[in-house]
């Protein structure tokens, strides 16, 4: 009886040090998935001493490495070891950056600011080709869309998101029947709104009265209502707090904060 192959690729999975543990976790849940080791070291002067192991033996296999760039100081020695790989004939690189640290930085109000998600995109965007062609970068809700074109021809940015399994846990709650999904501002429902059509929604908005900046409901109803708050980023959590408070009035039975990304301890 003739053998039938797996139509799955083999994956040699390298990570950061602070992915260790989420590497361990993905590479748990498949055996397509192979742990791959990088030696992260430093000299004397505090600059990176890299070294990739089993470097001869990636030759013709799919690599893929699990990005943090938590801090700017880390960002060196992991584009060091990124811009690496795919020169070592690779079949195919794959670059996984679960958040992209200045996607809310992706405009300029005034002459003078520094979009810096446009230039963290530049950097990515000379990573090189490997044997089977450009990378690809996977990058998880992504501040804005349109960041896509700031990356050049050379990558392929593919933005994915993790509201498919909010859905899947929201219609596992008692009270599912009962969710009305809330945005804390425009920004938040513009970027997630179409992705919960079966949901009622709730809109805030933010006004100025005086040097204060206050959050207050533009729409929908919350009252005797489960409230889920849905935001990509948070970082010193006083929107997702101010957001709370015209609520209170309107007697929602509960709440909960769904974010993407948390950049504080709320």
């Amino acid at each position: 009886m003739a053998m039938v192959k797996s139509s799955k690729k083999q994956v040699n999975l390298f990570y950061s040090l602070d992915c260790q543990e989420l590497a361990h976790k993905v590479a748990a849940h498949s055996h397509h998935i192979t742990l791959q080791s990088i030696r992260w070291r430093s000299f004397a002067d505090g600059f990176p001493n890299l070294f990739i192991d089993n470097a001869e033996e990636l030759r013709g296999q799919h690599v893929a490495f699990l990005a943090s760039f938590s801090s700017p100081a880390q960002v060196f020695e992991q584009l060091s070891v990124i811009y690496a790989l795919p020169r070592l004939f690779v079949a195919s690189f794959t670059l996984v950056l679960p958040f992209f640290p200045t996607g809310s930085f992706e405009r300029m109000e005034e002459e003078g600011d520094v979009a810096t998600a446009f230039t963290l995109a530049r950097m990515l965007s000379n990573i090189p080709v490997s044997r089977g062609g450009p990378t690809s970068i996977v990058i998880y809700d992504i501040h804005a869309l349109q960041e896509r074109f700031y990356f050049g021809d050379e990558v392929l940015p593919l933005f994915e998101t993790g509201i498919p399994l909010l859905k899947q846990r929201l219609h596992q709650l008692p009270d599912a029947d009962n969710v009305v999904i809330a945005f804390p501002d425009d920004g938040a429902w513009k970027r997630f709104h179409k992705l919960f059509d079966n949901f009622s929604v709730v809109v805030c908005t933010k006004v100025r009265e005086g040097d204060k900046r206050i959050v207050r409901l533009k729409e929908g109803n919350v009252s005797g209502h489960h409230v889920v708050i849905v935001d990509d980023l948070v970082q010193s959590g006083s929107t997702l707090i101010e957001c709370q408070k015209p609520w209170r009035m309107h007697l929602p039975t509960s709440g909960s904060q769904i974010l993407a990304h948390s950049l504080s301890k709320l």
